[in-house]
């Protein structure tokens, strides 16, 4: 039984474009201009997909875990200090304490994650900003207060204190 492969779009593009070179009707220069790959990639995928099939076209990394990803064990220590005694502390003042006090050396936008993956949300609530306070309207149309504030007489009949 063949395993399922489910391809991205680069990767049905590529697919298509090998498929056209395999029955004829487009060369390999071609392939490798359309896809943006050198002649000799192009021939490396079309042997491995000839001996491979489809799965070929997927990432070889696909389905692993990064080498550069924070351990379970780092992660569960994160949110149960998260949860308990920092419960009230920001993401970047938390980041900070665990770097002073628990040697966890994460950059803020990890420890973000990984605090919003657990259903942890920052403590500070957004309150919606105050709605600008307008002056009170004059009883007749047009009506407008001029006040100068200069000392010098600009104004024909302003007068000065």
């Amino acid at each position: 039984m063949k395993e399922k492969v489910t391809l991205n779009r680069r990767e049905q593009k590529r697919l298509k474009v090998l498929n056209e070179v395999i029955v004829g009707h487009m060369t390999g220069q071609q392939a490798s201009e359309m896809l943006d790959l050198s002649l000799r990639h192009v021939r490396r995928m079309l042997a491995r997909y000839r001996q491979e099939g489809v799965a070929a076209l997927a990432h070889g990394n696909r389905g692993r875990a990064s080498p550069r990803r924070v351990s379970s064990d780092i992660r569960e220590k994160v949110i149960k200090l998260a949860k308990k005694p920092y419960y009230d502390y920001n993401d970047q003042h938390f980041t900070e304490e665990l770097a002073e006090r628990h040697d966890i050396v994460l950059s803020r936008s990890t420890v973000r994650r990984i605090r919003r993956g657990a259903g942890l949300s920052s403590p500070r609530k957004r309150r919606a900003p105050k709605h600008r306070s307008r002056r009170p309207r004059y009883p007749q149309r047009g009506m407008l207060l001029q006040v100068d504030g200069s000392q010098h007489k600009w104004l024909e009949d302003a007068r000065h204190i």
